[in-house]
């Protein structure tokens, strides 16, 4: 393929991940630099393709064995400029997985997910529902390596991360899920719609009760998002209450009140 032909490529897929998430154009301005014509014929050498073990070659035995596949993972592009993965934390046997859309600078530094800005106001908005990390929830990504100036993940992107979604998943067996944002849910729900149709609405997903909400970050750029993001947590709560009855009995041990 020529390097004309791979540019053609590249802004076909740039106009379908637009089209499909919702992302601006603008966010993919920086053009991957494409390597030269390679010549057709016999000589020609076959592009090095990226590759990591599959969590499907076997049954994952625990969080720890997806977290060191993830560790070593190289199926996307994101692999090149990470400083750390950041495959997700939390309560092995949660209440709750707290889904968001991939790491940021501060995530990429410490291989946590949800540490900056974003992430204490998450475990904000998390504790006043009763929920933690350390006591009744696991939090993790859409993507486990941080995409380029925090842009969206691409199609390709989600699509060689969701095996290790998918695993945590069935290892930690959650009572439900709360995705935050709209990377999140359109990915795990398999739709275009904007987050503002898809939040506050409990739907399944595998059989799991899911429900989506606003991402933290969009609350910090805009303050009239918190009223319809709190309606959310406690339309959350209450379903949560009806799922794990005393759910948040460790969280309120954890802060040493009454349970």
């Amino acid at each position: 393929m020529t390097v004309d032909e791979k540019k053609e490529l590249y802004a076909l897929l740039r106009t379908v991940a637009s089209s499909l998430y919702g992302c601006s154009a603008r966010e993919y301005e920086q053009e991957p630099v494409f390597s030269a014509d390679v010549p057709d014929g016999p000589a020609a050498q076959p592009a090095p393709e990226y590759s990591s073990p599959s969590v499907h070659d076997g049954a994952p035995s625990s969080l720890d064995a997806v977290a060191a596949t993830i560790a070593s993972c190289r199926k996307c592009g994101l692999c090149a400029k990470r400083r750390s993965t950041v495959p997700g934390t939390g309560c092995t046997s949660p209440a709750v997985l707290v889904i968001g859309e991939g790491p940021g600078a501060d995530e990429d530094a410490s291989g946590l997910p949800f540490v900056g800005r974003a992430g204490q106001l998450l475990d904000k908005m998390l504790a006043a529902i009763s929920l933690s990390r350390t006591a009744n929830c696991f939090i993790a990504n859409i993507v486990k390596c941080r995409p380029p100036n925090n842009r969206d993940p691409l199609p390709d992107e989600m699509y060689a991360c969701r095996p290790y979604l998918d695993a945590q998943i069935s290892l930690l067996r959650p009572a439900s899920i709360l995705a935050v944002g709209r990377i999140a849910a359109q990915n795990l729900l398999n739709t275009s719609e904007g987050i503002g149709r898809l939040h506050g609405v409990f739907r399944e997903y595998n059989g799991i009760p899911f429900m989506a909400t606003y991402h933290p970050s969009a609350l910090l750029r805009n303050a009239e998002l918190k009223r319809p993001a709190w309606e959310d947590l406690k339309l959350f709560r209450s379903r949560l209450e009806t799922l794990v009855p005393g759910y948040a009995e460790p969280f309120n041990r954890e802060r040493g009140q009454p349970v």
